[in-house]
C-alpha cells in the first residue's frame, strides 16, 4: 500500500493491489496506511535528530565531495486559511554519483531527498541532519535569503554557488525592460552572459552601472545591481568551472517534478498532516531508502 501509495494517487493504487493480488482494498484503507507509516517515518527522524545523533557516514564519504540543493514549491491543500502551503524540499548528492548524459546533462545514481510542509526552522534540522558531517559541500541555489542565511550561518566554509540560470534570468528582466530594440536586447544580453562565465560578475555590474540613465528603469537597474552585488561571491563561475562543479541547479527543479507529479495533480487538495506524511513516504522511496519503511512495517507488526 505504501510503495504504491507514493507513487500515484491512491484510489489508483488500491486498484493496482487489488488487480495484483486479488484483494479488495479501497482508496481510503491506502491513504489511512500510508498516512500512518509517513508519521512514523517522520516521527523517527525528529526522534534521531532531538537525540543530537549525526547521521553514520565512512570517512571516505565524509570527505568526499558533495552538492546540496534547496527549493520550496507551494501545494494545494484544505485548510480555507492556507489554501495554499510551501513545501521545503532538499536534494543532496556525490560528485561520484554524477554521470554525464549528455554535453548539458547530468544523470544522477542516487540522491538523499528531504520534504517538510511548514517553516524553515523546522526543515532546516532535517537537512543539518544529512549534511553535518559532511566536510566537502557544495551548495547550488537561487537567490532566496532564507536558504543562504542558514548555509552562511551553518555552513561558512562550504562553497556557495548561485543557480547560474536564475543569475542570468533576473538579467534577462532588466534586459526586457531597458531596451526596446530586439537585436540591440539580444546582443547585450550574449555579451554579459559570455562576461559572467567566463570573466568575473563585478565586469557585468560595471557593465549595468554604465548603462546611460532612464528614469523610468532606474529602479530595476539598482535592484539588479544590488542582487548582483550581494552574491558576487556566489558568481564566480568561470574558477567553479575551472574547478569542475556545476553551477546549475536543474536537479532540485527535477526533483520538484517528481513530487509534483503525485502531489499536485489536478483537483487535488491535501491535509497538512497527510501531504507531510505521505512525502515522507516518497522520499523514503526515491532516496533508495525503503528499508526504512518496511523496518517500521516489521516492528509495528
Amino acid at each position: 500500500m505504501c510503495r504504491f501509495g507514493q507513487s500515484v494517487v491512491f484510489e489508483e493504487a488500491s486498484s493496482l493491489i487489488n488487480n495484483l493480488t486479488g484483494c479488495n482494498f479501497n482508496s481510503k484503507q491506502v491513504e489511512r496506511v500510508c498516512h500512518l507509516y509517513g508519521g512514523l517515518l517522520d516521527q523517527k527522524l525528529e526522534e534521531v535528530i532531538e537525540s543530537g545523533e549525526a547521521k553514520m557516514y565512512s570517512e571516505e564519504e565524509k570527505q568526499e565531495l558533495h552538492y546540496a540543493m534547496i527549493d520550496g514549491a507551494m501545494y494545494p491543500t484544505k485548510s480555507k486559511e492556507e489554501p495554499w502551503k510551501e513545501v521545503k524540499l532538499g536534494r543532496l548528492f556525490k560528485n561520484s554519483d554524477l554521470l554525464p548524459f549528455s554535453e548539458k546533462r547530468n544523470f544522477i545514481l542516487k540522491s538523499t531527498y528531504i520534504a517538510h510542509l511548514g517553516e524553515a526552522k523546522d526543515f532546516f534540522p532535517k537537512f543539518e541532519y544529512e549534511v553535518e558531517s559532511l566536510k566537502n559541500l557544495v551548495f547550488i541555489n537561487d537567490g532566496g535569503s532564507w536558504i543562504w542565511k542558514w548555509v552562511e550561518s551553518s555552513f561558512p566554509n562550504s562553497i556557495q554557488i548561485l543557480d547560474f540560470y536564475h543569475a542570468k534570468e533576473h538579467l534577462c528582466e532588466f534586459a526586457k525592460e531597458y531596451f526596446k530594440e530586439e537585436q540591440q536586447r539580444k546582443k547585450w544580453i550574449e555579451n554579459q552572459t559570455e562576461t559572467l562565465l567566463n570573466k568575473t560578475p563585478e565586469e557585468v555590474v560595471d557593465a549595468i552601472k554604465s548603462l546611460p540613465y532612464q528614469k523610468k528603469t532606474e529602479e530595476s537597474k539598482t535592484k539588479l545591481i544590488n542582487y548582483y552585488t550581494t552574491h558576487l561571491k556566489r558568481m564566480q563561475y568561470k574558477s567553479f568551472k575551472e574547478k569542475g562543479l556545476l553551477i546549475g541547479s536543474g536537479a532540485i527543479e527535477s526533483a520538484h517534478r517528481v513530487y509534483q507529479q503525485r502531489f499536485k495533480l489536478s483537483g487535488q487538495h491535501w491535509t497538512k498532516k497527510g501531504l507531510q506524511e505521505t512525502m515522507q513516504l516518497k522520499s523514503a522511496f526515491e532516496s533508495k531508502l525503503w528499508d526504512k519503511v518496511l523496518d517500521i512495517a516489521r516492528d509495528a507488526a
